[in-house]
């Protein structure tokens, strides 16, 4: 990625090379390729280094746009650099953990929207309704037994019956974290797995249904 500099601003972002015009003269695409570093700041286009260190989780965060500017001297993860142009991201903000609604006051409610409709979503009910939905998979293969038993056939053999209850009290257990969870730094942190071997997180896995 590069970057045009005129009288020390960003004007002009390129994400891949393409012919341009700067003044009078005429470029061709192929500067990009075959122009040294030099030669291209000559005529002021510069390398864009990303600094990534305000981006976060777009599972928990909703992360800025990235700004552009030119610096002549910068140090971004330990590396010096200089005479770049740094793309930076301004302060994410994070996603709701529960749904957000329409009170009265907001001004702008759209059409078919009401009071104590959901204005925006949270993302804890999704990872419950994921950890669920992955339990319900697990149980699936093995649900025609609990059927034919209900319906008066063979009883579900005890090994399963009591996998499937671990399943379901597994579920539960980690659905509960998930409510329990303070803030999206606190849910996002169940999730991460540590250096043990195997690894663990603090929400643990479900049991399988052999």
């Amino acid at each position: 990625m590069w970057a045009l500099v005129e009288s020390g601003n960003v004007t002009q972002v390129y994400t891949r090379p393409k012919a341009l015009t700067i003044g009078d003269v005429n470029y061709p695409s192929n500067i990009f390729m075959l122009w040294s570093s030099s030669e291209l700041e000559a005529i002021g286009i510069y390398a864009v280094v990303i600094d990534n260190s305000n981006l976060k989780d777009k599972e928990y965060y909703i992360n800025t746009n990235q700004s552009f500017a030119f610096k002549s001297s910068v140090t971004i993860n330990s590396i010096d650099y200089t005479n770049v142009v740094v793309a930076s991201y301004g302060t994410a903000t994070a996603k709701p953990l529960d749904d957000v609604l329409w009170e009265d006051g907001d001004s702008d409610i759209p059409a078919g929207k009401s009071v104590g409709d959901v204005k925006t979503s949270g993302i804890r009910q999704g990872h419950i309704d994921n950890i669920n939905a992955q339990a319900a998979g697990i149980l699936q293969p093995t649900d025609w037994m609990v059927v034919r038993a209900a319906e008066g056939g063979t009883a579900v053999p005890s090994s399963i019956t009591t996998k499937r209850a671990a399943v379901r009290t597994k579920a539960n257990a980690m659905c509960t974290q998930i409510t329990n969870a303070a803030n999206v730094d606190a849910l996002a942190a169940l999730y991460v797995y540590n250096d043990a071997t195997p690894p663990v997180r603090p929400l643990g896995e479900l049991p399988q249904v052999d």
